[in-house]
């Protein structure tokens, strides 16, 4: 028999197609391997574990698909601790913080601020009223300052440029940081620019050497200029801290931020239809696929829990649901709060779009498929059953009398 070793080309190609049943076969055990920061990493595409984030990551490599009919074990990972014992200055970042958490929006503006810090410096977060957010530590904060009151309530811009003048002649961060987005960070940030007579960098994605890359010309034309004190970052400017943890201690203003007198008045949230919202913005998102039989239901159970409707590839192919309603890395990659899988199996392209979501709810029949593993609770059932205990609870809920005779 021949020594020589031969390349089998149609294996070389399963090993590379990710969808191919055989690809799991093909893999090399996972490793770890130290990375530059000396936090241990591990192959994604191994064994199942809970990654530096605290997500926990999928299994692709059979183990939890029925390859070797073993279910992959969750090694916690301890990150290590970030301190800033006496900031030489500070980075100061104010979140959007919308339905009182922060969103990916905001973590890569913390990233992003964590870099311009360096060891020497503090990450100091400024949050206007209560919040529900409790991960400001794997966030990248290393300084907290919340600022209550009733005046900071709903829309109020004027007074919360009072409260951030405040923090700067206490604390002169050395830059200023907020998101560039329509929920409140691209207004506010010009606002207050304006109060402190800077010229901000708007819609900066890149900051490199002292310098900071703006898009421009819809998109198409890159501006580049100096570091200013005041940034508004567009998504994705930087990768979000997970290599460590932060101290997030609270901090205080010494004096009160000083009132004006508002010259706009807040009316109170107007009602959107649900399906008006994009899905790329919703926070609340009602997904069916090809586990659901009864789409008239669907619709009705999406109605009552004002949520905006979304589909898998499968139900769209078949028609039941329009093709911008697809979530998933060949549809609309989603960033909602809460996020419910009814008779989605949760194909890799699907799990790819809702990997930003922050709690997933899955109701399936099988309780062993990919979307059950990935989501934050589950329930096994019948979908239709669900759907219509669901319609009745919300009924109930909103009609006393009704809940009282029941």
């Amino acid at each position: 028999m021949s020594d020589l070793i031969r390349r089998d080309p149609r294996a070389e190609w399963i090993a590379r197609n990710r969808l191919h049943p055989l690809h799991s076969a093909m893999q090399p055990q996972a490793s770890t391997w130290m990375g530059p920061n000396g936090v241990m990493r591990k192959n994604p595409h191994g064994i199942g574990f809970i990654g530096a984030n605290g997500v926990k990551r999928i299994d692709r490599s059979g183990a939890q698909q029925g390859g070797s009919g073993k279910r992959s074990t969750t090694v916690e990972v301890k990150l290590p601790l970030h301190q800033v014992a006496v900031p030489a200055f500070y980075i100061a970042v104010v979140p959007d913080m919308i339905g009182g958490r922060l969103s990916s929006h905001d973590r890569d503006v913390l990233g992003l601020a964590h870099q311009l810090a360096g060891q020497a410096g503090a990450v100091l977060a400024i949050v206007f009223g209560e919040h529900k957010e409790s991960a400001f530590d794997t966030a990248g904060v290393d300084r907290l300052l919340v600022l209550d009151g009733d005046e900071f309530d709903g829309y109020a811009p004027e007074q919360r440029i009072q409260g951030l003048q405040a923090v700067d002649n206490q604390f002169a961060p050395r830059q200023w940081l907020l998101p560039d987005s329509r929920t409140g960070g691209g207004e506010l940030g010009r606002r207050f620019a304006a109060r402190v007579s800077e010229r901000p960098a708007t819609r900066v994605w890149q900051v490199k050497d002292g310098q900071c890359i703006s898009r421009a010309g819809a998109g198409q034309q890159d501006i580049a200029r100096p570091l200013p004190r005041v940034i508004l970052a567009a998504a994705e400017c930087a990768e979000p801290v997970d290599e460590s943890r932060h101290e997030v201690l609270p901090v205080a203003l010494s004096a009160a931020a000083a009132r004006s007198l508002p010259r706009i008045e807040d009316l109170g949230a107007v009602a959107v239809d649900p399906a008006a919202i994009p899905m790329a913005e919703s926070e609340f998102i009602f997904s069916g696929g090809n586990g659901v039989k009864d789409w008239q239901l669907f619709h009705r159970t999406a109605q009552a829990l004002g949520a905006t409707e979304g589909a898998s590839r499968v139900a769209v192919d078949d028609g039941f649901m329009l093709r911008d309603r697809q979530v998933g890395a060949s549809g609309t990659w989603v960033t909602a709060r809460v996020y419910v899988a009814v008779g989605i199996s949760g194909a890799i392209q699907h799990l790819q779009g809702i990997g930003g979501c922050d709690k997933v709810i899955a109701v399936n029949l099988d309780a062993n498929c990919d979307m059950v593993k990935r989501a934050d609770l589950s329930v096994i059932g019948d979908s239709q059953a669900i759907m219509q205990a669901l319609i009745a609870a919300i009924e109930a809920w909103r009609n006393p009398a009704k809940r009282d005779a029941a």
